[in-house]
């Protein structure tokens, strides 16, 4: 049987290679055309022909086509080139389960997803199981963390599912540096470091998770050339073995779905499987106290009781986060007291929302590749007294799968009765629609200078890499 990955790149390339060190037989499509000239040789190494799909016309027999979720072609079209074919379509996420296959039984496993919060969400993970070593996969990078040590296995790295399959190499790699990695996966305690996964991952999950989170579905935007959206890729999260979701997300799309261990979580509806009762917000550490009810555990016990905690979660969006966290660990049946003595460590991270002090200035960072008007909405809202700050908004464009309603966002600053600093290519694209007084300030970091010289705080809202703005 014949494999031909499409698309290398998204990680078609460690799926191919994967592939091939299990001795089956792999083609490869280049569909955008961007490999380099290293993977090109990889590929080489490991008899991975590249074709175009006018090539399947020369194959006979059966012809499994692994392909990204976002893919802009039908199955259709792609079998459209020779019908003769006995196809099997799998996806990247599918494929990158079964070359997993039987690794890290012995280990609590999570995936994550969402459309807001992943990154935020795996950092809160990390804190709570920091004591198990955890090998994690996010949008600031693979991490390793050994006695609570990080080792920074590779940080320009995508959440790619292939990824998934590089980080546990990377894991390998570090662990026994003179030897080939012949499939990646490794069973042995004496040849890892980890004892724990946490992955993030931007279009839904690959199901090898014994703990699927589902943040939320804030905005359903399209994939595929509108063919499919963001609450289609991500129902792959009921592959895994328990799901936790936002209530509100499982009833909107997924209500005709049956999965035995599903929990759900809301800050809005008691009849989640965790409510917040009740937050007491604070810019440094806010109180959440929680009920839980009927939650399904991955040893199939079913549990119930109260649990309240302090961590950083200055506003109503970060609650959300906290929830779906607190809800995979009590699925996971990690200890309550663990679970809050721990939590209480996280205070943000760069990249995402903290807080820091520069002189005598607070500085609050609302830094996302995903930002959208609702998120730019309730970070402003969480300050309570607007007068004591400087409110900066900006970004880029092209880093995401969604871009940002800029009508809907002007809509909502022309309601703000507070003068603001605009940054970036999207704050210069903005300032057009503005019908009231704005700044423009080029260079984000002269922003904070004006802050800190003028004895005034930041609130400071990118849409971007946290690796672009801290170029700057």
């Amino acid at each position: 049987m014949n494999n031909l990955v499409i698309d290398l790149t998204h990680g078609g390339v460690k799926i191919a290679t994967s592939l091939a060190k299990q001795g089956k037989s792999v083609l490869a499509y280049d569909i955008y055309n961007t490999l380099k000239d290293d993977d090109a040789e990889m590929l080489k190494r490991y008899n991975i022909k590249l074709i175009r799909l006018s090539d399947l016309k020369d194959f006979e027999g059966d012809m499994t086509v692994i392909y990204p979720i976002h893919l802009p072609l039908s199955t259709d079209e792609i079998a459209s080139y020779n019908p003769d074919l006995d196809y099997t379509f799998k996806t990247h996420h599918e494929c990158i389960r079964d070359i997993l296959e039987g690794w890290g039984e012995d280990i609590p496993k999570i995936e994550v997803t969402g459309v807001k919060g992943k990154t935020t969400s795996v950092f809160m993970l990390k804190e709570i199981l920091i004591d198990k070593n955890p090998l994690i996969l996010s949008s600031l990078g693979a991490l390793l963390y050994e006695n609570k040590r990080e080792i920074i296995l590779k940080k320009n790295i995508s959440i790619t599912p292939a990824n998934i399959k590089e980080s546990v190499d990377l894991a390998y790699k570090i662990a026994n540096p003179i030897c080939e990695i012949a499939d990646g996966i490794v069973e042995s305690e004496n040849l890892r470091k980890y004892e724990s996964t946490i992955f993030e991952s931007s279009l839904g999950v690959s199901g090898i998770g014994d703990v699927g989170l589902l943040l939320n579905i804030v905005e359903n935007y399209p994939i595929a050339k509108s063919r499919s959206d963001a609450a289609t890729a991500k129902k792959q999260i009921f592959r895994c073995k328990c799901v936790c979701i936002q209530k509100e997300a499982l009833d909107e799309y997924y209500s005709d779905v049956i999965h035995d261990k599903t929990n759900s979580f809301s800050t809005n509806d008691p009849s989640a499987n965790l409510f917040a009762k009740s937050v007491d917000y604070n810019l440094d550490k806010t109180n959440v106290e929680m009920e839980y009810n009927n939650v399904k555990t991955i040893n199939d016990k079913t549990v119930s009781g109260e649990i309240s905690l302090k961590t950083f979660a200055p506003g109503p969006h970060h609650i959300n986060n906290v929830l779906g966290v607190v809800l995979t660990c009590i699925s996971l049946e990690i200890p309550k007291e663990k679970i809050i003595e721990n939590i209480e460590n996280y205070k943000g991270i760069p990249g995402r929302t903290n807080k820091k002090t520069m002189k005598n200035s607070i500085i609050i960072e609302e830094i996302n590749p995903g930002l959208n008007t609702e998120a730019i909405k309730e970070s402003i809202n969480m300050i309570s007294n607007l007068d004591d700050y400087y409110v900066s908004i900006g970004g880029d464009y092209g880093i995401t799968c969604e871009e940002i309603d800029e009508e809907k966002l002007t809509a909502f600053l022309n309601t703000l009765d507070k003068e603001i600093i605009l940054t970036g290519d999207l704050g210069l694209s903005i300032s057009s629609r503005l019908d009231k007084k704005y700044d423009f300030i080029e260079n984000a970091s002269e922003i904070y200078d004006m802050a800190i010289n003028n004895n005034k705080n930041l609130l400071f809202i990118y849409r971007s890499d946290y690796r672009k703005v801290s170029q700057r």
